[in-house]
């Protein structure tokens, strides 16, 4: 198998609220530079690369985005994510206190979901780094059947309001797809996005921009959602072709499937007849796990990946026998029905109940008011990781990769506090004597002289 590098992008939603739960009234923008007081404070900058190897900025909106250190691991991957959360929520704590100094009584909650009060959605992208093919858009669109139907399994769960009432249903992401594959990301909101911008050597890469999933909060989810499209990629790569699915309306499938939680909602092929969304992931499953066999490659696997593989096939095989209770502290969409119905059931209520609301805020949030640490504790969500990785990933990169020059130069600029840019190929020292740029094509290497000799440069100007 190749190595292959992978990252996640989650823009949160942010929220300022009083201490008894009112909303603040208080701009997105002016939460927002509460939120970034520290960064700016250090940086000067809303937008900066951290010592961990990854990219903390503001998008647009005013959403905090965390962008991960490049991986080749799924174990760095999910530490790499986690962190993400747990550097926000400590930037959330400090903005608390900001506040108060300027007597606003008030708090931050970060939302790690897809859609706010007001119907505008905010994604999780995922980048796959593919080998760079002439064949690339009929690669691609031989997996949009994968991804329309894949939230069967890795589906955030989503309460859905409209004049019939309040319904839940297994995709926030699904209402807001509006085209199958396309370079536009504003404009229109394609499953795939086609820009070309590797960050790497451009005669070698492609990357591979999944903008049509939601944002996991249970460990196992994320896993599953990156790691069997890995899998996915790399059995194309090495030559599988996927039975051909296509389906005829792709953007009405997603929100179809996505109103059926038994993932046995059928969908209308471009060939003609009709095909089930579990029918499109059983294809799938097979398509990856006769390959691996045929080539050996099960016996290569690290035990995430090992673990990723038996969850991909008990959650199918919930699926098919109609009972998710063997997946459900794993699976987002299933761990958050089960919390949401144990509730209604003590409470004599239904879902458009106003609690049931504001717990699957609760879900979302990564601040200390969220529930995830508390269900992780209970047992009620499984974890993939020793919450000691994840810790330790806010501050060390993966060291397999080039996050590692990035992160390792980071770290050394901001202690000695020197003057420097970075950006996902590009590392500069700015001296007196001018700018010393570094390029690094290559995502894969984590050793490079010319960085090394960049670090002592400026350790001897302390």
């Amino acid at each position: 198998m190749n190595r292959r590098i992978i990252g996640l992008e989650t823009e949160y939603g942010l929220a300022s609220v009083s201490p008894s739960g009112a909303h603040l009234d208080m701009e997105a923008e002016d939460a927002a530079q509460y939120l970034f007081h520290d960064v700016l404070e250090y940086t000067r900058s809303t937008n900066t690369f951290l010592p961990n190897g990854a990219r903390l900025y503001l998008d647009v909106g005013a959403h905090p985005e965390y962008a991960t250190a490049e991986c080749d691991s799924l174990t760095d991957l999910i530490a790499n994510d986690r962190a993400g959360d747990i550097i926000y929520a400590q930037m959330a704590k400090n903005a608390t206190q900001h506040m108060a100094e300027k007597g606003i009584d008030g708090q931050l909650h970060l939302f790690k979901n897809n859609v706010d009060s007001h119907g505008n959605s905010y994604g999780c992208h995922e980048n796959y780094l593919v080998r760079r093919r002439r064949d690339f858009r009929a690669r691609i669109d031989s997996l949009i059947p994968y991804f329309v139907s894949r939230q069967i399994m890795v589906g955030a769960g989503y309460l859905r309001r409209d004049e019939d009432g309040v319904s839940y249903e297994l995709s926030q992401r699904a209402e807001h797809m509006d085209d199958a594959v396309s370079a536009a990301s504003t404009r229109t909101r394609p499953m795939i996005n086609t820009r070309d911008e590797p960050h790497g050597d451009a005669e070698l890469y492609r990357r591979m921009h999944v903008i049509v999933g939601d944002s996991s909060m249970s460990e196992p989810t994320t896993l599953l959602k990156v790691g069997a499209t890995e899998a996915l990629l790399n059995v194309i790569e090495d030559g599988g072709r996927l039975p051909d699915m296509t389906l005829a309306k792709p953007t009405e499938a997603i929100r179809h499937i996505s109103r059926d939680l038994s993932g046995k909602a059928v969908v209308e092929r471009a060939q003609g007849g009709t095909i089930s969304a579990l029918d499109i992931q059983h294809v799938v499953y097979s398509f990856v796990t006769d390959h691996y066999t045929r080539q050996g490659w099960f016996a290569e696997l690290d035990p995430t990946r090992q673990y990723m593989f038996d969850l991909w096939k008990r959650t199918l095989e919930g699926l098919s026998a109609g009972d998710m209770s063997a997946v459900r502290t794993e699976i987002d969409w299933v761990a958050k029905r089960d919390l949401f119905e144990r509730y209604m059931a003590r409470l004599g209520v239904g879902l458009d109940d106003d609690r049931i609301a504001r717990l699957d805020l609760a879900w979302h949030d990564i601040t200390a008011h969220g529930l995830r640490d508390k269900l992780e504790a209970a047992g009620l969500l499984r974890t993939v990781l020793d919450p000691a990785l994840a810790q330790q990933a806010t501050g060390i990169p993966p060291q397999t990769t080039r996050a590692k020059l990035r992160g390792d130069f980071v770290a050394l600029a901001q202690e000695l506090r020197h003057d420097y840019m970075a950006d996902w190929s590009n590392l500069r020292l700015l001296t007196n004597a001018g700018a010393v740029t570094v390029l690094l094509q290559d995502p894969f290497a984590a050793v490079d002289e010319r960085v090394d000799k960049l670090m002592e440069q400026m350790e001897h100007h302390e």
